[in-house]
């Protein structure tokens, strides 16, 4: 097993790619504190877990909420001890709105989900990191972060954050035997479209182009691989970088 006796927090692990994370990390080996705001979705995945033979408990984290993020990670540092893996995966779309289309709002909401959760529980487990001088960090970025039409302008922004937050972060604590390193899927089947409030048809309408290139949609437990490779020994010698996953999406 790649995870044996690791401890790791998966953020938005009620449906698509963070539940399989967090059943592919638990099938693994690891104690996996399953995280979401829909805790009945958190608690499906747990049993699920558990009925497998593994570990875990669900907890309610609205990630935007900074309170939560405490009671997250001091929530699993009493369940299991400590914290030795940390998944960001918990994101929302936009409505696809180009830069003269957005509102503060939903500026504020996109960035809160996306880039201020990622900071605020990194910022939370660096103390436990430090103090062992080990830990791993996966974030889910998008290939919205790495290009400039696969979602609206607050959606790419926040991501495009994300990934310059991810290198930063793996360069500054390298020598701290700390790994930061991010995903960008592509097109995957997950339900993070319902998430969206509100439609840009124009900004919708740009994209096509760019969607009729996608060779094939990607299946969430193909991205939780990647995830196990970055959060495993596997993956010893990869710091502060993204894996693109997107069947040679953004190739073209």
């Amino acid at each position: 097993m790649k995870l044996q006796n690791q401890i790791a927090v998966v953020t938005g692990a009620a449906s698509g790619m963070g539940k399989q994370i967090a059943l592919l990390f638990a099938k693994e080996g690891a104690k996996v504190a399953v995280s979401d705001l829909n805790l009945e979705g958190a608690q499906a995945t747990v049993d699920e877990i558990q009925s497998q033979g593994g570990t875990a408990f669900a907890i309610k984290t609205n990630v935007a909420a900074e309170e939560d993020i405490q009671q997250l990670i001091d929530t699993t540092v009493q369940n299991y001890g400590t914290v030795d893996i940390l998944v960001n995966n918990a994101g929302i779309m936009d409505g696809m709105e180009p830069a003269g289309e957005i509102n503060d709002d939903k500026w504020d909401r996109v960035f809160a989900v996306n880039t201020t959760s990622v900071m605020r529980s990194t910022r939370k487990v660096l103390p436990i990191f430090l103090e062992k001088k080990k830990g791993v960090i996966v974030n889910v970025a998008s290939a919205g972060g790495l290009q400039g039409a696969r979602a609206g302008a607050a959606y790419t922004a926040s991501k495009h954050a994300v990934v310059g937050f991810t290198k930063n972060t793996g360069y500054m604590y390298a020598t701290e035997g700390i790994r930061c390193n991010a995903i960008a899927p592509g097109g995957v089947e997950t339900n993070i479209g319902s998430s969206m409030n509100g439609f840009s048809q124009f900004g919708y309408g740009r994209q096509q182009a760019g969607l009729g290139i996608n060779p094939r949609i990607g299946k969430p437990e193909e991205v939780a691989k990647v995830a196990l490779f970055l959060a495993s020994e596997d993956a010893s010698f990869v710091n502060g970088t993204v894996i693109t996953a997107d069947a040679g999406w953004t190739a073209y």
